[in-house]
């Protein structure tokens, strides 16, 4: 059962197969069991939880259940959930409680699902491995001694490890897609205001999106249904027509499924920096694209090389701007004692804020502050139109771009945390969708193994036009009739 799909789960619970109580409490002692070892989840309230599953199985008697109805779903910890604690992963806000939902929680409570818990996370959404969280780094469940990636690591790990039927999260510079890489499921970032982001807790407000994380591209399309919409409350949200993200899906038929899909390969993802093993993975997906009827096509990103360097300018500058209103006085952590009022800010921030987070907020102040405004920021400004225009001229030539998600498997715990630079690197071939505000996803497309012999899965990143995630959730469920990546599991956790 914990390997089902949402379409699967679904259908056990409308034919009274099992009930939405007994679905989640299997999935609450699989917690219990196994997240003391892996840190996917930082609050669990069973009751609350368990409310939630009672009122499913009540909606589902009445007739009146959708496709997500009674399913547990994990929620990373970035968003506001009424009366759950929501820490954004930091001690300055360890004992918060939510007055109110973001709008991805009541979008899911709408359609009945069911809130699991709240996800480990980086601090403020600031990390690539998991690692910057107050609450103690995540688990790979692949191999407990390397990181899930981040900063969406426990709802990776949770997924990953069958802790949930599937997780939200969110990427501001690649936070969706290479935990799933890593972790070996499917994880989709749509466009920039697709999704609102009205109870996000902000990190840098014109790159953060939130997105499903799930076994499969027809999972994260079942989400996707859910999550998208437009907000009033979020000025940024995009007023659309609402899509059905499944319906292609089933339409898929013959040998060749894509016959006419024209695939980008930019060269600068094939280049320095990326792993051979990991390579040797993506190359063997492209071929498998090209039996189901696509066409390859090289294309160029040029400016993507800077994508790394303009990011970490204005990332931290728009954190460093949304982080100042937790200066201890109407919330967040407070020191026990100071002198004056601008003591009582100082030490509240020093104490609060964890060193990942302070060194963001020093770079940001840095590149806002008067005399250097115009030679960072303003020149990133710039050159982030630059690599916008890049894709625009790739999409004349092909309808998706691919390439590698991450430059290399999972590497250990530890292992990047006394070098930024390479913990950045990380983030290589997803920071510039962001920067452009394009959709992106991350597919299962096979394993490396360890120097310890473990498998390590590798991920397929897909990258689509402005509002095509419908067409690149029809690649990737294409990829996944005729693979089995997306359905394995860490070995040893199967039955428990």
């Amino acid at each position: 059962m914990i390997n089902s799909s949402l379409k699967q789960l679904g259908q056990q619970l409308a034919s009274k197969q099992v009930s939405s109580v007994e679905l989640t409490q299997a999935y609450l002692q699989r917690m219990a069991t196994l997240n003391p070892s892996i840190n996917a989840y930082v609050t669990i309230d069973e009751q609350k939880t368990l409310a939630q599953a009672q009122a499913a199985d009540a909606r589902i008697a009445a007739g009146t259940a959708g496709p997500l109805t009674g399913i547990p779903i994990a929620q990373k910890d970035i968003f506001c959930a009424q009366g759950w604690r929501t820490t954004c992963s930091s001690k300055m806000l360890e004992n918060f409680i939510a007055p109110y939902d973001a709008h991805v929680i009541s979008q899911f409570d709408a359609a009945g699902a069911v809130n699991l818990g709240k996800t480990n996370m980086d601090e403020f959404a600031m990390g690539s491995s998991n690692e910057t969280s107050y609450f103690g780094g995540v688990k790979n469940p692949w191999d407990f001694d390397r990181v899930p990636g981040g900063s969406s690591g426990g709802s990776a790990a949770a997924v990953a490890a069958r802790l949930c039927a599937a997780a939200t999260g969110t990427d501001t510079g690649g936070s969706i897609r290479q935990p799933a890489s890593l972790c070996g499921f499917t994880g989709l970032k749509p466009t920039y205001g697709l999704v609102s982001r009205y109870g996000m807790i902000a990190f840098a407000s014109s790159l953060d999106q939130a997105g499903p994380m799930a076994k499969s591209a027809e999972d994260c399309a079942l989400m996707l249904n859910v999550m998208a919409g437009f907000d009033e409350r979020d000025s940024t949200s995009v007023q659309r027509e609402q899509e059905d993200y499944t319906r292609g899906l089933s339409a898929m038929q013959g040998t060749q499924p894509l016959k006419g899909l024209r695939i980008g390969l930019p060269k600068e993802y094939f280049a320095e920096g990326l792993n051979a093993d990991v390579a040797k993975v993506i190359e063997t997906a492209i071929a498998e694209y090209k039996k189901l009827g696509a066409e390859i096509v090289e294309i160029s990103l040029p400016n993507n090389n800077l994508s790394i360097p303009v990011y970490y300018v204005l990332a931290p500058a728009e954190a460093s701007s949304n982080l100042s209103r937790y200066d201890g006085v109407r919330y967040g952590h407070r020191a026990a004692e100071y002198n004056d009022l601008l003591d009582m800010y100082m030490k509240s921030r020093a104490e609060g804020f964890g060193a990942e987070v302070k060194r963001r907020i020093l770079i940001g102040t840095y590149v806002l502050s008067a005399g250097y405004y115009d030679a960072y920021y303003l020149k990133a400004q710039q050159i982030r139109r630059l690599i916008a225009q890049d894709f625009v001229e790739a999409f004349k030539q092909c309808d998706v771009i691919m390439g590698p998600a991450a430059p290399s498997a999972a590497f250990k715990a530890g292992e990047k945390t006394s070098d930024p630079v390479a913990m950045y690197l990380e983030d290589l071939y997803t920071i510039a969708v962001n920067l452009a505000g394009l959709p992106g996803m991350s597919i299962p497309a096979g394993f490396t193994t360890s120097s310890e012999g473990k498998a390590l899965p590798v991920g397929l990143q897909i990258i689509g036009n402005y509002f095509d995630e419908a067409r690149m959730l029809n690649v990737g469920h294409a990829y996944q009739q005729v693979t089995d990546w997306h359905t394995r599991m860490p070995a040893g956790l199967e039955n428990i």
